[in-house]
């Protein structure tokens, strides 16, 4: 069965922006709704629709990309990445002629981070992502988010309980649209599917892998460090391959956005910050079957366990913050061996910090890190314990605790 087309939270900023500028570059994981969205939202399908996943378009696009784009209409052009000189026929277009919103690009990989095309649109695009459903739009969310709301102003809503906590289920799904609609019912085999489909087709086309075995392997250790610090010479050793190769690789998974690498907050009084990035798998679902996660139950002793749950809150946030706070950074805070908060949103001289808690249950030891960073940070107006339970309190000035439920909702 096919589901009905769900809306995306990020139409209305792809809207505003092809009003603003003569093109979007809309971008994100494989399979994350780009094509869909583009296809079936009503006003983004009356322009006319390129897609390089046809090969004759392909082939076309590679012999005559100015023939192609050429006229007035308003074009999509979908996986874009795969042929930079049409890229670079965009750029010349917009260069004679920069109406607004004549070019809608999309692809699975990075542009910026592309060798090719990284500068080629510099000035005339504004780049979105489009990350994973998040749990609103699974659950078809309409009302204002709660993040944006406290953000503006930290206070807690007058109700006590929250409902339908985040499941274990939930976070071995993930946010893949075909996974988390239930169009593929067999979880563990798409994600099979599609890892060999990421790995025979973008891979190849974005770079030159000369070890795909290394490269699996790659892979396959940066979603067992999913929300851990990443040491390049740590995963070098592991995999048998030069510190050199292992930091391509983890380019490359970057570029396609399959890995996103979480720099550290550094505006903090102390100085034994942390400064090395944080990796976390795009989509929680995609960690946990690179993982060979199966079950992250209380009971399993998974030691993935909470580090899925703080993947799996990475991939909302983050979605949230680039619809919602679109002018706010995303970085995570420790202090060698002390002190460390899961994440911080930022936004000017304003931040915020989120602990992430899988349990229902929680103590005050685990905000002594959520204290430290308000104690030490200069415009930290929030810490928020984000835990698996049902109420939310307010645990003293500026410290919160807050049901997932309610931080993701």
């Amino acid at each position: 069965m096919t589901h009905a087309f769900v809306p995306r939270e990020i139409l209305p900023v792809v809207h505003r922006a092809l009003r603003a500028l003569p093109a979007v570059v809309v971008t994100g994981l494989r399979q994350a709704g780009k094509t869909t969205l583009l296809r079936e939202d009503p006003d983004l399908r009356r322009r006319r629709f390129l897609t390089l996943d046809d090969y004759a378009t392909l082939e076309a696009a590679r012999r005559e990309p100015d023939k192609l784009i050429a006229g007035d209409e308003p074009v999509t052009i979908d996986e874009a990445q795969r042929c930079p000189d049409l890229i670079l026929a965009v750029k010349r277009a917009v260069d004679r002629q920069r109406g607004r919103g004549r070019f809608l690009l999309s692809g699975s990989a990075n542009f910026a981070l592309l060798r090719d095309v990284g500068d080629s649109l510099a000035g005339r695009a504004v780049y979105l992502t489009l990350f994973p459903f998040t749990r609103r739009e699974r659950l078809r969310i309409e009302d204002p988010p709660f993040l944006a709301k406290f953000f503006e102003e930290p206070a807690l809503p007058p109700q006590a309980k929250v409902a339908a906590p985040v499941t274990d289920g939930e976070v071995l799904l993930g946010g893949m649209p075909a996974v988390a609609t239930g169009d593929a019912p067999d979880a563990p085999f798409w994600f099979r599917g599609y890892e060999q489909t990421y790995l025979d087709r973008d891979v190849r086309a974005l770079s030159q892998v000369a070890d795909l075995v290394t490269f699996r392997s790659v892979l396959r250790a940066a979603a067992l460090r999913t929300g851990g610090l990443v040491n390049r010479a740590d995963l070098a050793r592991e995999v048998k391959a030069s510190v050199a190769t292992v930091g391509r690789y983890l380019g490359l998974l970057e570029a396609s956005f399959v890995v996103a690498l979480l720099t550290p907050y550094l505006r903090s009084r102390t100085a034994r910050l942390q400064k090395s990035p944080k990796l976390f798998v795009s989509d929680s679902g995609l960690a946990s079957h690179l993982a060979g996660v199966r079950d992250i139950g209380p009971r399993s002793d998974e030691p993935l366990r909470g580090a899925l749950y703080e993947t799996y809150v990475h991939q909302n946030l983050r979605a949230l913050a680039e619809t919602h706070l679109p002018d706010a950074e995303m970085h995570y805070w420790a202090v060698h061996g002390r002190h460390e908060a899961d994440f911080v949103i930022a936004r000017g001289r304003r931040s915020m910090a989120v602990e992430v808690k899988a349990a229902s249950r929680f103590g005050m030891r685990d905000v002594a890190g959520l204290r430290a960073f308000l104690d030490t940070t200069p415009g930290a107006f929030a810490g928020v314990l984000a835990y698996n339970g049902a109420e939310a309190v307010a645990l003293g000035e500026k410290l919160f605790a807050v049901p997932l439920a309610l931080l993701l909702s």
